[in-house]
């Protein structure tokens, strides 16, 4: 028998894992993935430095102890350099696996900006732990550390270093902070809660090189202006890595397409996490990623079950200023109405009843359960 193979032990992968392994203890399992295979959770990466954790205290297993874990064969460091779905084979540095289900869950990659200067290489992705270790290796004490991105994970990192004891200075061309994800007035919330800590904001500007200096590095903005800072860190976005799959001919647009049962163009190979484009659904957190592992792995056990969303709120891990919020669809009619008092903000985003998005800062996080009660669900 041909074994299941997971290309991916990343959140994604590993929770499929083991998901399918409490549906199916037997059916050969192979996961494959170019790092170390450790075994930690992404979104701990934005309060790693408020702890003071390495990297290797961020890890909760080793590969060999999850392969044990979930009866698996776990190959690390290693690369799939492509994938014969006619075949049911991939090639993996320069060897042939057969499978007889083939599950990509590789993640999405972290945007790279074209920079000029001699300093790029000061300039690093937070993407994965192997990411976090490396930052971490490279950043002086009481360093000043230059964030491009005013997005999620910009304003996540900004505040978790800044507990940390280091100096932030987020880089940004938008107007605010987390566009796309909350309304101006919840955003204007956000910002002002960083900046009492003494985070400091070039918002409205782009970053367009990075230079060494006397001391550290300096960024070049757009209008003439620079930043000086010991180090960079780039969190402009991520773009779902869909190469493998393209390659391999299997459909690809946003991400890898994949119907409600995650099945790729080829119904033996399957996509889910960060990489994959579920109904037409981008969705980089981490709710719709333990939805598609349940799903999948009854369907990789024999009982063929479509993934559903409820509503799929995102919790922005921002002490300084929680914040919960579901965005609207895109397209979606209906206006922001806002309540502002002592307790935050509570942004309600409606056509006339019908709630289609929300967006609370401070104590109305609380609020959520009851406004998820409202919200119509992403996929029924």
């Amino acid at each position: 028998m041909h074994p299941i193979i997971i290309v991916g032990t990343g959140l994604a992968g590993y929770n499929l894992a083991k998901a399918f392994r409490k549906q199916d203890q037997d059916t050969p399992l192979v996961m494959i993935t170019a790092d170390d295979g450790r075994n930690y959770s992404k979104p701990m990466l934005s309060t790693g430095f408020s702890k003071g954790k390495s990297a290797d205290e961020l890890a909760m297993a080793e590969a060999a102890t999850m392969a044990t874990e979930l009866n698996a064969t776990i190959l690390t460091h290693t690369d799939v350099q492509s994938i014969d779905p006619q075949a049911h084979q991939l090639k993996a540095d320069d060897r042939v696996l057969m499978y007889s289900k083939l599950v990509l869950a590789t993640g999405a990659a972290p945007i790279r900006l074209s920079l000029e200067g001699d300093a790029t290489d000061a300039v690093f992705s937070i993407n994965d732990l192997t990411d976090y270790g490396r930052f971490r290796a490279a950043l002086p004490e009481q360093a000043h550390v230059a964030i491009m991105g005013a997005g999620l994970i910009g304003c996540e990192f900004a505040n978790d270093l800044h507990a940390g004891g280091y100096r932030t200075t987020v880089i940004a061309p938008s107007s605010q902070v987390m566009p796309g994800l909350l309304p101006t007035e919840a955003a204007d919330s956000v910002r002002s809660a960083l900046d009492a800590l003494g985070v400091s904001f070039r918002l409205g500007r782009a970053a367009t090189g990075v230079f060494r200096a006397e001391e550290g590095v300096r960024l070049a903005l757009d209008n003439g202006d620079s930043v000086s800072a010991d180090i960079v860190i780039s969190a402009v976005g991520l773009r779902p890595r869909t190469r493998l799959a393209e390659e391999a001919g299997l459909a690809v647009t946003k991400g890898i397409v994949v119907n409600r049962l995650l099945q790729t163009s080829h119904p033996d190979v399957f996509a889910m996490g960060d990489c994959a484009e579920v109904d037409g659904h981008v969705l980089l957190y981490v709710m719709p990623l333990m939805a598609c592992a349940r799903a999948l792995a009854q369907t990789l056990a024999g009982d063929p079950t479509e993934v559903c969303y409820g509503p799929m709120p995102v919790t922005v891990k921002t002490p300084a200023c929680p914040v919960v919020t579901a965005p609207p669809a895109v397209g979606v009619r209906g206006k922001w109405v806002l309540e502002q008092g002592d307790a935050g903000i509570k942004a309600l985003y409606q056509d006339g009843d019908t709630l289609h998005g929300y967006a609370l800062t401070g104590e109305t996080v609380r609020e959520k359960l009851s406004l998820n009660r409202r919200l119509s669900p992403v996929l029924a």
